[in-house]
């Protein structure tokens, strides 16, 4: 049983500093509470600190990080005759970036100490070198999707 209407997309405006549309909504996303002037201010400091750090541009070790994390492959249940198989499907654009943030948000937020921009800026800076929580995360994920390959004759 499907949705008739499919709700339209929201235009996300790109923020102020980088002019980046996914900047901003990592910020929406790490944002609690309404508060976005202090959700902006975290992932500037973090954006900051990579470039001291590394040397490079922050934006450019963000965006590094969110094309690494993104997932080709995830598994969607369907049922078949009483049945649920786990079968492979690709991710569609929009919800790789959106499954990319959640899980570097996540991976962020678990780390131990330290504040958050700490946080965030540690797990940008694995995920733009392929190491990590949320790397892990989209590995266990394809290889969800490998195991259950037998079951992709059942495409939804």
């Amino acid at each position: 049983m499907s949705r008739r209407i499919k709700p339209e997309k929201r235009e996300v405006k790109p923020d102020d500093r980088f002019n980046n549309v996914h900047l901003q909504m990592i910020i929406n996303r790490i944002m609690l509470n309404g508060k976005k002037s202090l959700a902006t201010t975290m992932v500037y400091d973090a954006l900051d600190m990579i470039t001291e750090k590394t040397g490079k541009e922050g934006i450019e070790v963000f965006e590094t990080a969110l094309k690494n994390v993104s997932p080709l492959m995830e598994v969607r249940p369907r049922r078949v005759g009483g049945s649920t198989y786990q079968v492979p499907m690709e991710v569609s654009p929009e919800r790789r970036i959106t499954l990319a943030m959640r899980w570097i948000i996540t991976a962020s937020r678990a780390r131990s100490g330290r504040s958050f921009p700490e946080k965030f800026a540690a797990e940008l800076m694995d995920a733009a070198e392929n190491q990590g929580a949320s790397i892990r995360r989209k590995e266990e994920t394809h290889r969800m999707a490998e195991a259950n390959r037998a079951f992709s004759h059942f495409r939804i």
